[in-house]
């Protein structure tokens, strides 16, 4: 079982058990994060309508990524600019997928 969501502009091909770094996002007040927004899912019956579904999951913590340089270079002209980024993450393990009233969560 599988599903495909989308958050923060991006798209995750997740499972139940799963451990994913997403774009910083808001949880609840118990750490709960809920994405309503399925792309697809794969169930026992092949691929379903991803209308009513949605995954659950838990927040473990946040944090920033890697360093990514950014160079601007314009030859002849003398000019050269260089600046850094580091991406703010959320890390969620993923407990379950509601489908239909079906929930199917990770294996403990």
């Amino acid at each position: 079982m599988y599903a495909v969501i989308r958050t923060g502009g991006k798209q995750y091909r997740v499972a139940p058990g799963d451990v994913v770094k997403i774009e910083k996002a808001a949880a609840n007040e118990n750490g709960a994060v809920e994405f309503s927004e399925v792309l697809a899912f794969s169930g026992d019956n092949g691929i379903g309508n991803p209308a009513s579904a949605k995954v659950i999951g838990t927040v473990l913590g946040e944090g920033r990524g890697e360093k990514i340089l950014v160079f601007h270079y314009k030859r002849k002209k003398q000019y050269k600019k260089m600046q850094g980024h580091r991406q703010d993450y959320t890390e969620v393990r993923i407990d379950s997928i509601e489908v239909d009233g079906n929930s199917y969560s990770a294996a403990k």
